[in-house]
Formats: structure tokens, C-alpha cells, sequence
């Protein structure tokens, strides 16, 4: 079944919404630049607030060691997302289990990427956008994703409920990862969106599980 997980949460009634629709992880934003930035104080809140079993994914974009051990400190991460240009030594330093989001584009080898972060629990493949590093809602070409990747991807960049079971279909990864597609505005998500996306992705599922 692919997993779904819903980045750039900022409120405790948009985490229960997610929660309860059955994705089974959200993403705190770490990034001062993002309108979806959490404070610690926030982040703390949330965290604690997060029923069984949903886990709670950290994203950090090029940031100090010093801020990712604050963070850690403080709030409980059961995963790292570093989506920015960190190199493996970094991303692995912190005794987390850790995403390495890259972005697509054409002449970006990722088979080299893969074995560069192979110690990555996963590679996060979003689109590339000049100047941003994610949350720009942009789709980029899934016929770039080689077969082999598949199964280890967690596939982001422009979904929604509209897009995402074709998605799924085309290039079976491990779970979906949305932000900007299921929000009433920047950092507030929709909760209707949110249970239309998440629905889809369990239609899809089972629609493959019966063939």
C-alpha cells in the first residue's frame, strides 16, 4: 500500500484532520524562508499532540548541525527530511533515520544520487523550481524516475487529489508527499482536500491490490 505524507503542518486541527483521514506521516517545516515554518514552541505543541503510530518527519533546508540538535532537543523526530544541498556525511550524523529530498530535472543522475545518500531511509523526489527548494505545487516528468528507484521513492511535487492516482499508477513508489495541493491558503491546509487526496490514494491502492 503506498504511504501518504502530509508536509508543512502548522495547526493541531489540521493534524487531526490528517491524522484521522489515515496518513501516516506528517512534516514540520524547519525553514525560516517557508510560510510554512514552525516555531519550536509550535513544533513542540504539534508533536505531542500526534496520536500512535503516525510518524513525525523533520524538514530542514541546508541548516546548521547546531539547529537540527536544537530542534532534537526539544522535539521528538522520528524522522529527518534534508532538502537542500547536504551531503550524505551531514544528513547522517544525527542518529535519525533521514529522507534526501532531490529535485528533478533533466541531467540529474539519480541512480548517482541513490548511491551517493544509500544510506538514506529513502530518496524524496520533488520538481525543480529556480530559487525554491520545494512547496511549489510544480509536477515534474515521472517517466524520469528510473524503474529500479521505485520502490525506495517517496514521490512529491504538484500532487493532489486530482493527480495523484495516476501518480501512483505510473510510477509505484513507496508513498506520496504533498503539501501546497491541499491547502486553503500557505500553511493552512484544506481538510476536505485532505480527505479527497488520502481517499484517493486508498482507491487507487485497492483498485491495484484486486487486479
Amino acid at each position: 500500500m503506498t504511504r501518504i505524507k502530509i508536509c508543512g503542518i502548522t495547526r493541531e486541527q489540521d493534524l487531526q484532520a490528517v491524522a484521522s483521514c489515515g496518513a501516516d506521516a506528517i512534516g514540520l517545516v524547519f525553514y525560516e524562508k517557508s510560510p510554512r515554518h514552525v516555531t519550536l514552541p509550535q513544533a513542540l505543541k504539534l508533536a505531542h499532540a500526534v496520536p500512535p503510530f503516525v510518524t513525525v518527519v523533520g524538514l530542514f533546508v541546508n541548516p546548521s548541525a547546531e539547529l537540527v540538535r536544537e530542534v532534537l532537543a526539544q522535539v521528538s523526530l522520528d524522522v529527518l527530511q534534508f532538502h537542500g544541498e547536504e551531503a550524505p556525511e551531514f544528513c547522517a550524523q544525527f542518529g535519525r533515520p533521514y529522507l534526501k529530498a532531490i529535485r528533478v530535472r533533466d541531467g540529474v543522475d539519480l541512480v548517482q544520487c541513490a548511491a551517493l545518500y544509500a544510506d538514506a531511509q529513502g530518496l524524496l523526489l520533488d520538481a525543480y523550481v529556480e530559487g525554491t527548494h520545494g512547496g511549489t505545487g510544480a509536477v515534474f516528468e515521472w517517466s524520469l524516475i528510473p524503474e529500479a528507484l521505485r520502490p525506495r521513492i517517496i514521490l512529491s511535487g504538484g500532487l493532489d487529489s486530482s493527480n495523484v492516482g495516476a501518480a501512483i499508477s505510473v510510477v509505484h513508489p513507496y508513498a506520496v508527499d504533498v503539501s501546497s495541493g491541499l491547502e486553503a491558503s500557505k500553511g493552512i491546509k484544506d481538510a476536505a482536500k485532505v480527505a479527497a487526496f488520502i481517499n484517493e490514494v486508498k482507491r487507487v491502492d485497492a483498485k491495484q491490490t484486486d487486479v
